[in-house]
């Protein structure tokens, strides 16, 4: 009987010793989500005064720096345009970001559209 118990405990000890050499699976890389611009050509690459005269007055305007985030909203979307300076110029948008007013994803392309059609740009 003695030597029943100690082959199961050797067994059990071996098993446990297995899986701790063994290593972890590799996770799948990320997916990368395609940043495109197809849509926004008319914010991408426009200055501050171009996406006032487009949008209306921003709802908010931050700056850091050289670099200014404005941010236009509607009851569809909130649209952050990031303007970063190239060479001697005004600072041009570089990166456009869209959200629903609840956080939740939408087409960046789909907000510029909704906050043009916005009474007065607004």
């Amino acid at each position: 009987m003695k030597a029943i118990l100690g082959l199961a405990a050797a067994g059990t000890l071996g098993a446990c010793v297995a899986t701790a050499t063994t290593p972890p699976p590799e996770r799948a890389a990320p997916v990368p989500i395609p940043y495109t611009t197809l849509g926004l050509e008319r914010v991408i690459g426009q200055n501050a005064a171009a996406l006032t005269g487009l949008f209306g007055q921003p709802d908010l305007d931050v700056r850091e720096g050289t670099a200014r985030k404005l941010q236009f909203k509607s009851g569809i979307c909130v649209l952050d345009a990031y303007l970063y300076p190239k060479g001697e110029g005004d600072p041009r948008v570089t990166y456009v970001d869209a959200r629903e007013p609840d956080g939740s994803a939408i087409d960046r392309a789909s907000c510029v559209a909704a906050l043009t059609r916005r009474e007065g740009g607004r």
